[in-house]
């Protein structure tokens, strides 16, 4: 098993378990192509699902749901004889509606196992009037032509309705805050546009390179690992229209038709408005290239694999024509931080209203990691005699305003979310379509040596160079201003 479904998806369904949101005739059936028993498969699971808060005796009972069946990837006979399988452990129990089998499929799998797994459920598996449905593990692709089969080949086995492709920064608490925090709220909907807001930043930034990822990294880069699916889905909701509404089995076709029309509107890239970068050796950590899991004969190719990279995207509509939306991530950088911040345009007659004092824009930022919290930047008079102005913020640390709340991870919203049939926090085939044609060109050009990955030293803010871009397309960094958590 792989150690991603051991640190989220088991520990994911394990939570949905103790909460009670799953029903006590749930069956759980691992799949893979190792050769052990249904004991020696919990035995090896159980120490990962301890890691967590919840009680022995819970963890037990939850495996005691669980099985385990050898077969392989997209083999219709070994499908057809986890059919077998699959009835006994449903006859093992009793439903309220024995002849309902509801029946939810994790394909945590190779791409090129989708097409023949997907097959071989539906000859064999679909079990008898209950649901199907496939939670689709990225990637999605590599490029638009290879997208573009993976959703065809799909398509012709399985329909729309029965595909969840997981993206896990949806069902992120900070980012399923913006919907009721945006549309929820009088005084933002009215600014949220290119009247009041200068630009916008979505940040990605890990303190930690590849570590043994190399060769993996070496096939795909930072645009592809991050930027072109989890920053983009973040984009979408950050710049998309009201969908109709955000409750009921109609959402989903609202919200995901209203984030497709902000990649159908989004401008092809300027080379000029994009920096890449590869880190070097530097505080006693080693550079990319010396990562040992790259292979000899990748070297040469790895030379060209950006582990940083900021674009700048334009949107042409009427609400955000002439906002830049810039979008950065990168590896082995100075912190761990995953934020959105919108920066408001200078305040007006500032300079004249104060006696020439600067006020510094406001912002708006939400982070969705390493703390969640939302926060507004905001001027105030400086405390005692001075009539000065200083920033200080309006804050909302989730940590300390919502202490006790049960606030489960991505993995389990997402997998409740399947089992409910609500797809509006999962990316449909014209979302994925639609951001792999703004990427691919610019893939196609950096894989061609368009752009040699500038060097940044491990543990810096990456190339200079993306600071002086950021600048050019229109923000202002308030160097005095410093963020204090509420805690502390």
């Amino acid at each position: 098993m792989a150690t991603s479904q051991k640190k989220k998806t088991y520990p994911s369904i394990l939570d949905l378990f103790a909460n009670g949101y799953l029903p006590p005739h749930v069956n759980i059936v691992g799949y893979a192509r190792s050769a052990k028993s249904t004991e020696d498969f919990r035995a090896g699971l159980k120490p990962w699902l301890m890691k967590g808060k919840i009680s022995e005796a819970i963890v037990d009972d939850f495996l005691s749901k669980n099985t385990y069946f050898q077969g392989a990837y997209g083999s219709p006979e070994d499908f057809a004889r986890l059919t077998g399988h699959l009835e006994s452990c449903e006859g093992s129990t009793s439903p309220p509606q024995p002849e309902v089998t509801n029946r939810l499929w994790y394909f945590a799998i190779p791409p090129d196992a989708f097409l023949d797994s997907a097959k071989s459920i539906k000859a064999s598996c679909l079990g008898n009037s209950g649901f199907s449905r496939l939670i689709v593990e990225k990637p999605f692709g590599h490029d638009y032509d290879s997208a573009q089969k993976l959703v065809l080949d799909m398509n012709s086995v399985f329909t729309e309705e029965h595909i969840y492709r997981i993206d896990h920064y949806l069902a992120k608490e900070v980012v399923q805050t913006l919907q009721m925090f945006r549309f929820g709220n009088t005084f933002l909907e009215p600014i949220f546009n290119r009247n009041y807001i200068s630009n916008i930043q979505i940040t990605f930034k890990e303190d930690f390179g590849t570590e043994g990822r190399g060769g993996y990294f070496t096939n795909y880069g930072i645009i592809r690992d991050v930027i072109q699916n989890h920053l983009m889905q973040v984009l979408t909701l950050v710049a998309m229209e009201a969908p109709p509404t955000f409750r009921g089995p109609e959402a989903g076709t609202g919200i995901r038709d209203a984030k497709n029309n902000v990649l159908k509107c989004v401008r092809p890239l300027d080379p000029a408005e994009v920096v890449v970068g590869q880190y070097v050796a530097a505080n006693g950590k080693p550079g990319y290239l010396e990562d040992d899991s790259i292979a000899a004969a990748d070297k040469e190719k790895a030379q060209f694999v950006p582990t940083f990279a900021q674009v700048v995207l334009r949107i042409d509509n009427t609400r955000w024509h002439g906002v830049p939306f810039i979008v950065k991530a990168g590896k082995a950088l100075d912190e761990r931080k995953a934020e959105i911040r919108i920066q408001f345009k200078d305040p007006p007659a500032a300079g004249f209203l104060f006696g020439g004092e600067i006020c510094n824009r406001n912002e708006l930022v939400l982070q969705l990691q390493p703390h969640e919290l939302v926060y507004m930047k905001v001027n105030v008079k400086r405390p005692g005699l001075s009539s000065g102005p200083i920033q200080s913020e309006l804050d909302l640390t989730y940590a300390n305003r919502f202490q006790g709340v049960y606030n489960p991870d991505a993995y389990t919203r997402l997998i409740l979310d399947c089992l409910r049939g609500q797809q509006g926090n999962f990316v449909r085939s014209d979302e994925l379509l639609n951001s792999w044609k703004i990427f691919t060109p610019l893939l196609e050009a950096l894989e061609g040596g368009a752009n040699k990955p500038l060097p940044y030293a491990y543990g810096s803010r990456g190339p200079a160079e993306a600071d002086e871009k950021r600048a050019e397309a229109g923000f202002v960094h308030a160097g005095d201003y410093e963020w204090k958590p509420v805690s502390a």
